[in-house]
């Protein structure tokens, strides 16, 4: 997620770009030829440190130099090993001023499935649920339609849409058969990723379809799922072994939507970076009622996982909480 902005020798709006999608132009090179001459002398903003690589698209670093601009300021440094400090290197050896961290944390947080992909080689995870009061995401005969408003499920389409894949296990596929897609004009749609051990997803499962990947054991068979489309990966369901495959793949953001046992894997195991919880004003309770998170969890409360960085918004009746592991 880059933005640029280009000011003149005499500080005003020369040129803006944003990098829209791969393989097109970045950010820098669309601020820089809106600017044309205007750029020579003037001053570069860019949320993410110029690349020095021949990619898809240009060296950004050779392109700012090229247009004579006098001054840079970036907000964070690019961890992609094909840039890492030298697009930084070569702005300064031709002589261009440069300041760095202005607004870090803003375009951290902005490019923060970008930047954990690039350091951990591993998907950046958002667990995303919405439960009652009392913690619960469904009543006892597994009825949970619908616990949030209108508002809040539109809120969560748009958290489909902005991450690479979303993730179900097997039980919440058999009890709902979800179609896992982004609901409204424009979505781009995730990947779909099912962790199903016994291989239980039948093929007649509204996501069983070509773009849906299912991990499941080694030496499972599934020649109908296979012939509608679906990816069979046999390694297991551990998160870790998933996480580092779909990483492979290049997927940057993966959004956990559960059940509760797939929830409370990702969370025992550590995988979890960010927590979107969606909270109605309802009391489902009954002890055999549905909890939003499953697995072993803490044995003392001094262990359990406190949230930082807490963000609360309104969403119709509901409530978004939103906050860092």
């Amino acid at each position: 997620m880059v933005g640029a902005v280009v000011l003149d020798a005499a500080g005003e709006l020369a040129g803006e770009g944003y990098h829209e999608r791969a393989g097109e132009p970045h950010a820098e090179a669309k601020a820089l030829e809106q600017a044309g001459p205007r750029a020579r002398g003037g001053t570069l903003y860019v949320t993410l440190e110029p690349c020095a690589h021949q990619g898809r698209t240009p060296p950004c670093a050779d392109a700012v130099i090229r247009a004579g601009i006098r001054r840079a300021v970036i907000s964070i440094l690019d961890p992609d090993p094909r840039t890492a400090g030298e697009g930084l290197a070569r702005l300064l050896e031709a002589g261009i001023e440069v300041q760095t961290g202005v607004e870090e944390k803003a375009a951290r947080r902005l490019n923060e499935f970008y930047l954990h992909h690039r350091q951990t080689g591993l998907p950046f995870v958002t667990a995303k649920f919405a439960a009652g009061l009392d913690g619960r995401i469904a009543t006892r005969t597994g009825d949970s339609r619908w616990i949030t408003g209108e508002e809040a499920r539109a809120h969560a389409h748009r958290l489909r849409h902005v991450h690479d894949a979303i993730l179900v296990g097997s039980e919440t596929v058999l009890r709902d058969d979800p179609e896992l897609t982004a609901r409204f004009e424009g979505a781009r749609q995730p990947v779909r990723v099912v962790l199903d051990r016994r291989l239980r997803t039948p093929a007649t499962a509204r996501l069983a379809s070509r773009g849906t990947l299912i991990f499941t054991s080694p030496g499972s068979t599934g020649a109908e799922l296979e012939e509608r489309g679906v990816e069979l990966i046999r390694i297991g369901t551990e998160p870790r072994s998933v996480l580092e495959e779909l990483g492979r793949r290049g997927l940057l953001s993966v959004l956990v939507e559960g059940g509760a046992a797939t929830l409370g894997a990702f969370f025992d195991a550590g995988a979890v970076q960010k927590v979107r919880a969606y909270v109605a004003p309802l009391i489902i309770g009954g002890a055999e009622a549905k909890p939003a998170i499953g697995g072993l969890g803490p044995a003392r409360l001094s262990e359990a996982l406190r949230l930082g960085d807490v963000e609360v918004e309104r969403l119709g009746p509901d409530i978004l909480v939103s906050g860092y592991t």
